[in-house]
């Protein structure tokens, strides 16, 4: 069971949360005999922090640090696998306010342009520039470190199974958004 309880600033509320038992969110990768003990919800926090830190740390040494949050996402999408700016915004699920203000930050620091779509004079063509190509491949290059070390980590079975369970975890919240 969880206490809540709210912490008043000026102008902020804040929610305070207390976990009865904080071992089942461990802060590192436990080790093999305590795995089975850590919630599923944990590890995959522990695993996205891994491409987290390898798609920063690429972007910071290639002179993108300026990124605002959500913008590797964006980036890497468009540039990596296609995907148009409006997919990727979806992707987040995030409000049309956020998604306005994340590919206004994206264009002012010159990653995206954006321009009136020649076809229909009511919508913007959004288009990656040269230095949004850059920083979508070095968010490819943090995936792609992170992934090889993965892949000399664990089998190709083990690797097939972990990729079918995420898979089957996207299903689901698409079922669930569906059902709302």
């Amino acid at each position: 069971m969880s206490a809540r309880r709210h912490v008043r600033r000026p102008g902020l509320t804040v929610k305070r949360i207390d976990h009865a038992s904080p071992s089942n969110y461990p802060l590192r990768v436990p080790g093999p005999a305590a795995a089975e003990d850590v919630v599923i919800p944990a590890l995959l926090r522990v695993a996205r922090g891994s491409y987290g830190q390898a798609i920063k740390t690429n972007l910071e040494a290639a002179g993108f640090g300026d990124l605002p949050r959500n913008g590797a996402f964006v980036l890497g999408g468009m540039g990596n696998h296609g995907g148009t700016a409006v997919d990727m915004i979806r992707g987040l699920g995030v409000t049309k306010q956020a998604a306005s203000q994340l590919i206004d930050t994206l264009v002012l620091r010159g990653y995206l342009t954006r321009d009136v779509n020649p076809e229909d004079r009511r919508r913007m063509t959004i288009a990656l520039t040269d230095r949004g190509h850059a920083a979508a491949a070095a968010v490819r290059s943090g995936v792609d470190s992170v992934d090889a070390e993965l892949a000399r980590m664990i089998t190709p079975s083990e690797l097939a199974g972990l990729r079918a369970g995420l898979e089957a975890l996207g299903h689901i919240r698409d079922r669930m958004r569906e059902e709302r």
